[in-house]
């Protein structure tokens, strides 16, 4: 299975100048939020598959006018293709509004799919906005990640946790990949295509 992972800016091949050979082959879509409505309908629409998402925290316009034929998977658990995935968006609470969260609060979110992944044996893939604590996040307090992700990583051992938030166009060389643990930690930032091996999930950008 490939899945072509999403976030935080809409990729120009994908809209504006759709390049619809960089669909090819795709099973599963995932974004990891701040993404317009209309791109991922537009994008569900011509790849023909599914797309999963949580929500970033610029996405209150969701409530209003969310993405045509996309499932929301923010604070569920779900199995796609026997690949066990668990969705937790937002970011840090920064400033009032939807979509962002205490420590405490998050913590409280993640305790909520522990019978979900129990009922599963497990999560195999992990989706968040914000990054995991020192894996990929900023130090400015919008930006930091959350310590419960650190902890699920620890509890479910992921083969992959896939997140957006820090725009890597942020710094110069940031990195897109971190390891924590078992744990291959990924900024899904513009686009990101890992493909689903056997034994495990390996990742490639296209």
């Amino acid at each position: 299975m490939k899945i072509l992972c999403l976030s935080d800016e809409e990729c120009p091949a994908l809209w504006g100048n759709y390049r619809p050979e960089l669909l090819e082959g795709v099973e599963l879509m995932i974004s990891c939020g701040d993404l317009d409505p209309e791109y991922l309908s537009f994008l569900v629409t011509m790849a023909g598959v599914p797309l999963l998402y949580v929500h970033g925290n610029h996405d209150e316009r969701y409530a209003r006018t969310p993405p045509e034929g996309c499932d929301c998977i923010d604070g569920k658990v779900v199995t796609v293709n026997g690949l066990r995935i668990a969705g937790l968006g937002g970011s840090r609470r920064y400033k009032p509004g939807p979509h962002r969260y205490t420590e405490g609060e998050m913590a409280l979110r993640a305790a909520r799919l522990l019978p979900g992944a129990l009922r599963r044996g497990g999560v195999d893939l992990l989706v968040t906005h914000a990054a995991p604590r020192g894996y990929g996040d900023g130090e400015d307090y919008a930006h930091q990640g959350f310590e419960t992700f650190n902890r699920l990583l620890e509890l479910w051992k992921p083969s992959h946790l896939v997140h957006g938030h820090v725009h890597l166009n942020y710094g110069p060389n940031l990195p897109r990949q971190h390891q924590c643990g078992d744990t291959t930690v990924l900024n899904a930032f513009g686009r990101y295509l890992l493909d689903i091996e056997p034994k495990g999930l390996t990742s490639r950008k296209k």
